[in-house]
């Protein structure tokens, strides 16, 4: 039995890193691998890119394929939302024009099938509804403006707090509270090394027994870093250019 919950324990843990990553990145406007992607590529106000046009489909196939899944109001607010923020942040990076630092608030929430979908990974599921996490996002102009252009640059970013709100039912709903200030370094316009460094952590306490030796191992031994530097410089190209005539001469 003890061999049985110790896998079970670690499994949780690894599951509840992976979401509250997802949280954090997509609170700070980093990319992610969309882990639900009928919602995620659902992105109104984001042109799609152009695409030869697909052979017609066969009854089977219009059978077997997944109806796409509509955002609600609220999802497509909280979609421009994080659209404006992702601008400013390009806007920096690419521009380098002086201003004020960035500050914006950004909302993320993630559907029932959506948290499913990611713990599924550990043979389990999401017991409660959705998840809605916000952050206020602050970086500092100046060291977005010279990741891209000097050799080599260590920006340590300030430390930043999410508020996740778990819907719960019948229930009153549950409120987690986690920081994280990472650190990342660029060379010659590219990030090549970043930890997440998670901090403080408010949750209730069977949540925080899982969540809290996951952070501390990602703290311990990066395990995050790679796919954070791979994120970071995905949102640099591709993501930017995605918003480019948000943010081009602004």
């Amino acid at each position: 039995m003890a061999g049985v919950t110790m896998t079970t324990m670690r499994r949780t843990a690894s599951c509840w890193l992976s979401l509250w990553v997802y949280a954090v990145l997509a609170a700070t406007v980093l990319p992610v691998q969309a882990q639900y992607p009928d919602v995620e590529n659902n992105d109104p106000g984001v042109a799609a890119p152009a695409a030869p046009a697909p052979p017609a489909p066969t009854p089977a196939d219009a059978a077997s394929k997944p109806a796409p899944i509509e955002l609600t109001a609220e999802e497509k607010a909280e979609r421009e939302g994080r659209k404006t923020c992702k601008a400013a942040i390009c806007a920096a990076f690419h521009m380098r024009k002086a201003g004020d630092d960035i500050s914006c608030s950004v909302l993320k929430s993630f559907r029932k099938e959506q948290l499913d979908k990611m713990l599924s990974k550990a043979k389990a599921s999401w017991p409660w509804g959705k998840v809605t996490c916000s952050s206020d996002v602050k970086l500092k102009r100046a060291v977005l403006a010279r990741a891209l252009t000097e050799d080599k640059v260590e920006a340590k970013l300030d430390t930043h707090h999410v508020v996740c709100t778990v819907d719960r039912g019948t229930e009153p709903s549950a409120e987690i509270k986690v920081d994280f200030a990472p650190n990342v370094t660029f060379e010659k316009g590219k990030a090549v090394k970043a930890q997440i460094n998670w901090g403080k952590l408010e949750a209730p306490t069977l949540v925080k027994a899982a969540m809290w030796p996951a952070t501390a191992t990602d703290n311990t031994v990066n395990v995050l870093g790679g796919t954070l530097v791979e994120d970071i410089n995905d949102f640099i190209g591709p993501k930017c250019m995605e918003v480019k005539p948000d943010w081009e001469n602004k």
